[in-house]
């Protein structure tokens, strides 16, 4: 496993993730995915840590309301949030997160326009 520390663009939201050699990312189809340039690292909970920020964190919701998307209030980048296909973990946003070298990633596309059939074929993290 890697520590990898990550954040917002103004530093005000900082954080850390475990994650192995290999990851896979989801590049989502969905209106706010691709709008944000969003690319889905699912982190178990007891493997990410807020190390900064919690305070400056605005929370927006839509449609179902279920996913937490948490944006940075100063600079309005969301480096990560709790996704509606996996609530007891984190979607971290790989842009947002500084690899350490050995990493290998894979980006897969995900379908997230039709979300209700895609979830089906997102792997359980």
């Amino acid at each position: 496993m890697y520590t990898c520390t990550g954040g917002c663009h103004c530093g005000q939201v900082k954080f850390e993730i475990e994650i192995p050699d290999k990851i896979i990312v989801q590049r989502c189809n969905c209106s706010i995915c691709r709008k944000s340039g969003y690319l889905h690292l699912i982190v178990a909970a007891n493997r990410f840590k807020l190390l900064d920020g919690e305070d400056s964190l605005v929370d927006y919701r839509f449609h179902t309301g279920v996913a937490r998307h948490m944006f940075c209030g100063t600079c309005g980048v969301k480096s990560f949030y709790v996704p509606r296909s996996h609530p007891d973990s984190f979607s971290v946003n790989l842009n947002c997160v500084d690899l350490q070298d050995g990493i290998e990633v894979s980006i897969e596309d995900f379908d997230g326009r039709n979300w209700s059939e895609s979830r089906a074929k997102l792997a359980d993290s």
